[in-house]
């Protein structure tokens, strides 16, 4: 069997993954030998207090192949040091299979990408042709997602239903935000270490 396990900043990061997960295969069918698990923290400060010692008292089943992801979002810190912070904090695990990832800025950077997705999740008459407007080109240097996503939406989007909704759509090989590319990436990497065959992949 394979697990893995998910450390998150919030809930509404586990909905939208519930919903993104299962397509990362052919005919969005998770293998029968594979379980996820998500941990949910009360936001980056409570996460940062927390993993070292949780990731630390996990306990792994000899016959579990397990892998974690850490994903949190940058807020106003750097990239680079946010995931290295949280690196560090678990470098000294033994026998650990773990990646970061940042959401630069906010998981809202993901939905921005894709306005088709958006557009279709929430119901919303035209925000796909908006998408090469400045402003959605490169979400991820907006460190205001969550309040740009609102405006356009007129408040539509809640983040917990909208990350459910619009992780069911969100397209997988987007590139215009290289910060979920990432995420898609690890996710696959941690899969195909822990033996999932990469055939499965659309």
């Amino acid at each position: 069997m394979i697990r893995l396990v998910f450390w998150l900043e919030e809930y509404s990061a586990q909905v939208l993954l519930e919903g993104l997960i299962p397509r990362l295969f052919v005919g969005e069918q998770l293998p029968a030998n594979l379980n996820l698990e998500y941990h949910c923290f009360n936001g980056k400060s409570d996460l940062e207090r927390n993993i070292c010692r949780k990731i630390h008292k996990y306990y792994s089943p000899d016959n579990l192949q397990v892998a974690h992801l850490i994903l949190r979002d940058q807020d106003a810190g750097d990239c680079k040091q946010v995931k290295q912070k949280l690196l560090n904090m678990v470098s000294d695990v033994d026998d650990i299979m773990v990646l970061v990832r940042i959401a630069c800025h906010e998981l809202e950077s993901f939905y921005l990408a894709d306005l088709a997705a958006v557009e279709t999740a929430l119901q919303i008459s035209n925000l796909a042709r908006r998408q090469n407007h400045a402003t959605y080109r490169n979400p991820d240097t907006k460190n205001s997602s969550a309040d740009l996503l609102d405006k356009l939406t007129a408040g539509k989007y809640q983040k917990v239903s909208g990350s459910r909704a619009i992780g069911k759509v969100l397209d997988i090989k987007n590139q215009r935000s290289p910060s979920f590319s990432h995420l898609v990436e690890a996710i696959q990497k941690l899969l195909v270490a822990c033996g999932v065959s990469v055939e499965l992949f659309c």
